[in-house]
């Protein structure tokens, strides 16, 4: 359309300037008859005039012919920069199609978010309550952890008081179980050995005696009976040890599962307590 417009104006435009050139050449020939009759009676003075006056008609003609000309030149170069203006047009309606695209896409997207905008409204409205239900119960369940943590936190004081005293207690135990371990595996060797010198001694004075048989078996029996209560002592201290180590076990065996009741594992106590073997294992 631009394309057009501008060549129909420079058409039009171009008949004007046939048009006032072809009346001006008309003009200027009726003129010049007109002159030329004049100076036809006029003669030589005339012709002089004459002669002047169609050279500055020509200068007039050529400066109007060169004005043309720049006119031209003009609508030329004007016509260039409206040709490089409708490629920069056609090129811009180009560039622009695809993002007239996206936004009829946009568009129609758009349009199908509102059509679900009531629904999706309620859902927000409903989500606002269920969200205010939720932060109270919230609060609640934060209070509740402030309590359980206060009363973890006396349980756990409980339980370092507890470990402490069945730590010492275990240690006084113990302490007290090996010492009289001690004594009495002491005791019990030193009558083993008292009883191996009497065997010792008694062989020797049979030997050296020379004692009749009744004699010697009264003594033998004499013997026998003292043996018999050194036997009947070593099996009742075996008896007392082996009490003593069953207490000792048990008492670990509760300690071990006070501890497991509690949460501590044994292996925090820093040391591993010693469990007696029953006497004869």
């Amino acid at each position: 359309e631009m394309e057009a417009k501008y060549t129909k104006k420079m058409q039009a435009l171009r008949d004007e300037m046939d048009l006032r050139r072809k009346t001006e050449i008309h003009e200027l020939e009726e003129r010049k008859n007109t002159q030329i009759s004049e100076l036809m009676g006029n003669h030589e003075g005339a012709f002089g005039a004459i002669k002047n006056y169609y050279n500055d008609i020509s200068a007039k003609n050529l400066t109007l012919i060169n004005l043309l000309k720049e006119q031209v030149e003009d609508l030329k170069k004007r016509e260039a920069v409206l040709e490089k203006e409708k490629a920069d047009v056609l090129l811009q309606n180009k560039e622009l199609r695809e993002p007239l695209q996206e936004a009829r896409e946009k568009v129609a997207e758009l349009q199908k978010k509102l059509v679900h905008y009531n629904s999706d409204k309620e859902a927000l409205m409903n989500s606002k309550a269920h969200l205010k239900i939720t932060q109270k119960e919230l609060k609640d369940l934060q209070w509740e952890h402030e309590v359980l943590e206060q009363r973890f936190s006396k349980v756990q004081e409980e339980r370092d008081e507890l470990y402490q005293k069945f730590t010492k207690a275990i240690n006084e135990v113990q302490q007290k179980t090996g010492f009289k371990n001690l004594l009495l595996e002491r005791k019990l060797k030193g009558l083993l050995n008292l009883l191996e010198q009497k065997e010792v001694e008694l062989s020797e004075v049979i030997a050296a005696s020379n004692l009749d048989p009744s004699a010697l078996s009264l003594v033998s029996h004499k013997l026998e009976d003292v043996l018999n209560s050194k036997n009947a002592t070593i099996h009742e201290l075996q008896l007392q040890l082996a009490r003593v180590c069953k207490a000792h076990n048990d008492m670990l065996q509760t300690f071990e599962a006070k501890l497991t009741a509690f949460g501590i594992p044994v292996d925090n106590l820093g040391f591993r307590p010693l469990s007696f073997p029953f006497p004869g294992q």
